[in-house]
Order: C-alpha cells, then structure tokens, then sequence
C-alpha cells in the first residue's frame, strides 16, 4: 500500500538544557508539559479534541510510569484521551511520529500530538549488586544477631561504590560496549581522525550560533521552573568552541588510543519536543493551516557495534523507494550522537565496498552536499535528550525547508542497539 502523507499542523520544544553533574530543574514530565500547554494553547481545537498523545521516553523515572498518559492529563487532554508511552532508544520521539502516522493512516485516529522526552540529568543512581545483596541478607535477618551480623559484614566500599544509570543505559547489552565505543569503531572502520571530529564539533556550535541569531530556532518555547527562572535558549552552545580548546580533551571512552572525546560527542542533556499530525478529514474539520508533511519512513537493524551507521541504512531505502540520490534531497538532519558517526555516515555512502557489501548497492551511493546538512548545527552543540531527539530534528527540519523555500529533506538517526531511523519531510506547494 502506498504511503499515504500525514500532515504536521505545528510543533514546539523546550530549550534543551545540558546536564550539569547535578537533577536538573525539570523532570521529564515537566519538559514535554510545559512545552505541550504552549503548542496546545495556539490551536483552534481543545486538547481534549486529540484522538492520541504519544510520547517517546528512553529514561522515565520511577514515578513517572507511562509518561505518556501523565503528560496528556497534566495538559488537560481529559481522561478520554488515550496516551501512552513508545520506546526505541535514541529513537523514541520519531517513533512516537511514526507511531501516530500509522494510526493516522489506519483510520483510528486523525489528531494525534507526538514527540518526545527525558531528563538525563535526572538518570539515577543505583546500589550496587554487592549492596543489593547485603539489602537482601538484612532484610531476611530474623533475631538481633543475625542483623547486627549483617552490620558487621558492612563495607564503606561497597556503600559508596554507586552504578551511575545513564552509564548503564548508554551501554549496549549484546555487545557490551558504551555508545562511544561504538563511534570508536567507526573512526577506526573509516579512518577518521581526531581533528576532524573537533573540526566538526566546531563547525555544530558555530552553526547553531549563527541559526540562533538569524532566528532559525523560532520552535523553542521558554521554560519557567518553580522558583520563576525563565530559560529561553539551549545552554549547551559554546560561543567560544575551538580547535585548540576540543585539542585539549583527552580521549573518553578508549583511554589510550580513542579519539571520541566529550568534546565531539553529543552532550547529556534534557528536553522535549511535539509535533501535531493531522489527516486530511481533520484538516478540512479543523480549518488547518499544515506547515508541511511526512511522505515516508523506514527502520533497519545493523550490527549493534557500529549502531552510528544506522541513518546509512534506514534512509537508503526511502531514496531508492523515489529514485533519488543523496543530492536530490534539499536539506539533511542528522542526529549528532557522535561527530565520528555522522562522519562514518558520509564516509560509508561514498565507499564502494560498504555500499556493495551491506546495502546491496553496485557502487557507492555518492557524496552527501555538506551545504545540506544539520546547516542549523546539531547535537553536539544542542545535546540529545535521547527520547526527544527523533522529535527534534523532524521539526526543526521542516523549519529548515520553509525557511529556505525547499521542497524535500530528510530526517534520520543513529539507535542505540543497531538501529537506524528516517522520515521524508516536504512542504506544502
């Protein structure tokens, strides 16, 4: 069956704040709260109008079960409204999009609000499994002995030795490697050198400056924390980024010989972004004005140890779907997880060898115009609330092609896992 378009309506997001060794001021809640009641405030329907809220979270915390379904009723979307809560790592705000496309498409609903959240500042600390088992002896001690016995076996090492979460939930599983370690492998896959990632690191923050002051992040809805605090921008924007500042970061997930370093990888932050999706029923129902549309999207699944090269596969189908090659499509949003993974992107489209031997294709799909890509800057410079980003750069993209009266662009990511996800974005003639 052909991909029939779904509309986008509109979209906001928070200001995307870097964590800073310390819970931020907002929970993953109160992000896509306060941005969702801004977007929701300057509609022409009521929330409780929605048919859906889906809400990507990679990171909810414990007292946030189904985010998604909180954050609808804190909105006041009524308790009509279902909302729940998708999940697909890196990914999880584009799924929430696709998600709402596929009921859209089904004709289960047709006004849908997705995106999504999470507040890595707020990732937790855990016990240990050393303390968790002396947790457990002391709560099956029975008499006085037996509990001051377990008091007796207490180590101050082992009470002070905490599992940082954000290090748990940045590692993969199957191959036991943190995310930085897969963008190590891609470096060394595609001989990427360290002063090229700073180069591109730089380059993300002076983009995103450069976007800030042409007024290129209008998406942005300001927060306000309990104490009155407004945040209006992203504050995880070096004015000062340099090669010889990033040159002096040592290598953070490989010690010895790495050259990924917190200086060209993606910053721990928090964040939220919605879009509303509409059909054409509600559409001509509501007497919208849609800014754009979503034409396609496509998942895949490579080796979890070089997961940055997920975009690589999951966008190559939609081109060959249309037609097109890389310079066909008008502007690119790549998530900066790493600056060596979007590179090993670009280096994998240009290699004949990769593109042969793992996307069945005769010879290299060719170069991508670098004047295309993430021209705002990315997430290196802005950070990547894990559950938000896929959000983000669907939005912002599309603010990209109207800004420059483009037609067609295409938003992708890396997924955590060995997944790739992208979306086709047009405008409306």
């Amino acid at each position: 069956m052909a991909f029939q378009p779904v509309y986008i309506v509109d979209g906001a997001r928070t200001p995307f704040l870097k964590a800073r060794n310390a819970p931020g001021p907002f929970s993953a809640s109160d992000l896509a709260v306060q941005s969702g009641r801004a977007l929701l405030m300057r509609q022409v329907f009521a929330p409780t109008e929605l048919d859906e809220v889906i809400l990507g979270c990679a990171s909810p915390s414990p007292d946030e079960v189904n985010i998604g379904r909180l954050v609808a009723l804190r909105m006041g979307c009524g308790h009509k409204v279902p909302a729940w809560t998708a999940m697909r790592n890196c990914a999880s705000g584009m799924q929430a999009i696709d998600s709402a496309i596929a009921n859209i498409q089904a004709g289960r609903a047709q006004l849908v609000l997705a995106g999504g959240t999470d507040a890595l500042s707020h990732a937790p600390l855990l016990y240990n499994k050393v303390m968790v088992m002396w947790f457990a002896g002391l709560m099956q001690a029975r008499s006085l002995g037996q509990k001051l016995g377990m008091f007796a076996k207490l180590r101050p090492s082992a009470l002070l030795a905490p599992v940082i979460g954000i290090m748990k939930g940045l590692t993969d599983p199957m191959v036991g490697l943190l995310m930085g370690q897969t963008a190590e492998n891609l470096a060394w896959k595609f001989g990427i050198s360290r002063e090229q990632m700073d180069e591109f690191s730089v380059h993300s923050h002076q983009l995103v400056v450069e976007g800030r002051a042409a007024g290129h992040y209008d998406e942005i809805v300001p927060l306000v924390d309990a104490k009155g605090n407004v945040y209006a921008e992203d504050d995880g924007v070096r004015l000062d980024s340099s090669l010889p500042g990033l040159a002096k970061l040592k290598p953070f997930f490989d010690k010895k010989y790495g050259r990924v370093t917190p200086g060209n990888s993606s910053q721990i932050t928090d964040g939220a972004a919605w879009l509303i999706l509409a059909s054409q029923a509600a559409v001509d129902q509501w007497g919208l004005q849609p800014i754009g549309r979503i034409s396609d999207s496509q998942w895949a699944g490579l080796d979890p140890a070089q997961m940055g090269l997920g975009p690589v596969h999951a966008t190559t189908p939609i081109l060959q779907r249309h037609g097109w090659g890389l310079d066909d499509i008008d502007a690119w949003e790549i998530n900066e997880a790493f600056a060596a993974q979007v590179l090993g992107c670009l280096a994998a489209w240009e290699s004949d060898d990769y593109c042969r031997e793992q996307l069945g294709l005769p010879e290299a799909l060719g170069t991508l115009p670098h004047g295309r890509l993430n021209v705002d800057g990315g997430a290196i410079a802005l950070g990547h609330p894990v559950g938000a980003s896929g959000a983000r750069i669907v939005l912002h993209l599309l603010h990209v092609l109207r800004a420059n009266q483009a037609r067609r662009g295409i938003a992708s990511i890396c997924i955590g896992g060995g997944l790739g996800g992208a979306m086709l974005v047009e405008t409306l003639s």
